[in-house]
């Protein structure tokens, strides 16, 4: 599992149908200060990575606090993540040289029923969490707050 954690003011995200316009059957999802995770489930992915992934997300210290900076977690602060889904992807070279973006996502699934359990998780932990839809193509807006971006990786 790999996430990338972006601290933000404010984010949102929405469905685009196939004109690329807003599709009506998705409610856009709005949060306030707090994280954008991109999350990327890979095939071997079980509950281990799942525990050890929303742990590290709940208690990483990426906001200033009363202590100083870089003191509080998203559980400190009230903030609410974005949570947006990211089918595993790579990059292979064409026979032009150039390279392509590919999907490397196998099992789309298993990575759909992980990334909601990885939101259920983080939820527990006492923090809003708002979706975008896997599978679909998404417009995602955010002010960053910092910048400040982290991957995370089960390894």
């Amino acid at each position: 599992m790999r996430v990338l954690m972006q601290r933000v003011r404010e984010a949102s995200a929405v469905v685009l149908n196939e004109l690329d316009g807003i599709d009506p059957t998705f409610d856009p999802q709005y949060i306030g200060p707090g994280l954008v995770l991109t999350v990327e489930i890979e095939p071997g992915d079980g509950e281990r990575e799942l525990a050890h992934m929303a742990h590290r997300i709940l208690t990483a210290q990426c906001f200033d606090g009363p202590a100083g900076r870089l003191c509080a977690c998203i559980q400190d602060i009230g903030g609410e993540i974005l949570s947006v889904p990211q089918p595993l992807a790579g990059f292979e070279r064409s026979a032009t040289g150039r390279p392509r973006l590919t999907s490397g996502d196998g099992d789309g699934e298993h990575a759909n029923i992980m990334w909601i359990r990885l939101n259920e998780a983080l939820r527990s932990g006492g923090v809003p969490v708002r979706e975008g839809r896997y599978g679909s193509h998404m417009r995602v807006g955010m002010v960053a707050d910092g910048p400040l971006n982290v991957t995370l990786t089960s390894d």
